[in-house]
């Protein structure tokens, strides 16, 4: 089957939950923020998530005392998700072990029109990566993030023969802390270019640049096409306060750089253009997938052939959708809202 966009990164399976204060104190979970932990701690959140819970239960389903969810999530997976909704065939490359979570995983994906091309690995030393998330009534989300098997994603996970003429790439920075991961994206956008695609990557997060700065300036100054960062990443990457100086030294580096400014007009600069998508501010329930469905409207828009400001503006209503509400993946008919504003 041919895939019009191949995402890489986490496989990261959510464990949503409703918490309280005073269970959030129990567990000794510190309340609105993100965590990494270690897989005894994992073990321990999860085992706490069951008790009382009745056997049988299944993905998404509720029973007894337990009313929480699974959801795939990971940023490159929550990005797919949003562009298969949206027409486009999708595939993932990413890595869960064999395991109840890593089998609800791969169903799951599956089941939302995104291809998992690899299948759980069996007798692996690491379980299914998991975000543990505590949400309480006033919507904060405390989430216990462990980095189990998916992080260590390699060449070996890339077959070339799945990248066909016009394929686009997307990668995400946080899989880019080991080595491995680092010789994974080298592969597949090397396959994507010998096919004729577009390959492309989300610095994800300032402090993931600052530790592999020198690697990322090679990755986006060679076989990067277009490149997504915000504010603090492009500044961290060059080491420069000036967000103007930072965008004329990526624009130097890449063919295609895009800049989101946190509820601020985006940036978009190709070969010489430079535009500016506009962004209708509203309040947000839920920023968490934000970066996420900016990018499948972003890259939504590349894909089509959407002149550069339409796949702006369609990040930016694919963003704006999302933050209206919980969750990482869109509700509604982002469609829809692309024709409302003659778009497509």
């Amino acid at each position: 089957m041919a895939h019009q966009v191949i995402g890489i990164g986490n496989a990261v399976m959510d464990v949503i939950a409703p918490a309280d204060d005073a269970s959030l104190a129990a567990l000794g979970v510190q309340k609105g923020i993100m965590q990494l932990i270690d897989h005894d701690r994992a073990e321990a959140l999860m085992a706490a998530r069951n008790a009382g819970r009745h056997t049988g239960q299944h993905a998404g389903q509720h029973t007894g005392r337990d009313t929480s969810r699974l959801v795939p999530g990971g940023s490159v997976a929550n990005t797919l998700a949003g562009i298969g909704r949206l027409g486009l065939t999708t595939a993932f490359i990413g890595r869960v072990a064999d395991d109840d979570l890593g089998r609800a995983y791969a169903e799951a994906t599956a089941a939302d029109g995104t291809d998992f091309v690899n299948p759980p690995v069996g007798g692996a030393d690491l379980p299914t990566s998991r975000s543990i998330i505590h949400v309480t009534a006033d919507g904060e989300r405390s989430m216990n993030t462990f980095l189990g098997i998916s992080a260590e994603l390699g060449e070996a996970d890339v077959d070339p023969a799945l990248f066909a003429d016009g394929t686009w790439l997307f990668l995400e920075g946080y899989l880019y802390d080991k080595p491995k991961g680092k010789a994974a994206f080298l592969k597949a956008a090397s396959a994507c270019h010998a096919a004729g695609g577009q390959a492309g990557i989300a610095l994800s997060d300032p402090f993931c640049v600052d530790r592999h700065r020198a690697d990322f300036r090679r990755l986006v100054a060679g076989p990067m096409d277009y490149v997504i960062g915000n504010i603090h990443e492009w500044q961290a990457l060059y080491q420069v306060e000036d967000l103007e100086t930072a965008l004329e030294m990526a624009a130097a580096d890449c063919g295609t750089v895009i800049c989101t400014r946190s509820g601020e007009d985006a940036i978009l600069i190709r070969q010489g253009e430079r535009v500016i998508a506009p962004v209708h501010r509203i309040t947000p329930v839920d920023a968490t997938g934000a970066g996420d469905q900016f990018a499948a409207g972003l890259i939504y828009g590349l894909a089509t052939g959407r002149p550069l400001a339409v796949a702006g503006r369609m990040g930016c209503i694919a963003a704006s959708e999302v933050i209206s509400h919980l969750g990482a993946r869109p509700e509604r008919d982002v469609m829809a809202l692309f024709r409302g504003e003659g778009l497509v």
